[in-house]
């Protein structure tokens, strides 16, 4: 039982780690990088679908990205919809190839990333921290229907903590290393 409860927490932290990792992949950090376009939708026959699934997406150098459609009819709508994404950057075509360039971050613009980095990783601690109350609410509901003793809560409360510590711990680790390459010139 307390195994189960221990084992659940710690998948479900590693999941809310994960998480941050690929919202923070979105983020960008002046470097070209496939993911960055990732969760731009296109409409690709009448259904919108991520990016990836309509067009090769590359790193043509470190601040362009090539993206060559499947099909040579979705080159407009591909570029389109780059244009219409929050992420603010300005395609050029060439025939079937279209390409990204990413301009460089000013200062202001890569101190609102970090204000923005540190908010997703506050929230990644909010879940994590959640997801220890829950797992002690479980303990606690165990010893009132006489499943587990005091003793088993309290080893079992020590144990979610240092998971808790862990998890949090390598969420911090993300945010510095993600704050570090975006006040990288």
């Amino acid at each position: 039982m307390l195994n189960d409860i221990k084992n659940d927490a710690q998948a479900r932290m590693g999941k809310s780690v994960i998480a941050l990792s690929g919202e923070l992949a979105k983020i960008r950090t002046g470097r070209a990088h496939p993911r960055l376009l990732e969760h731009v939708t296109v409409d690709y026959y009448g259904s919108e679908v991520p990016l990836n699934q309509a067009a090769n997406i590359n790193a043509e150098d470190a601040r362009t990205l090539s993206v060559v459609p499947f099909d040579k009819s979705m080159v407009g709508k591909i570029e389109k919809a780059i244009m219409t994404s929050d992420l603010g950057l300005n395609p050029a075509t060439s025939g079937n190839n279209i390409r990204v360039p990413l301009p460089a971050l000013t200062e202001e613009r890569r101190t609102d990333l970090v204000k923005v980095v540190h908010g997703e990783g506050e929230q990644a601690k909010v879940a994590i921290r959640n997801i220890r109350r829950d797992a002690n609410s479980q303990l606690k509901d165990f010893l009132k229907e006489k499943e587990l003793t005091e003793d088993d809560v309290r080893k079992g409360e020590s144990i979610i903590q240092q998971l808790t510590d862990e998890h949090v711990g390598q969420v911090d680790k993300l945010i510095e290393e993600k704050e570090r390459e975006l006040m990288e010139i």
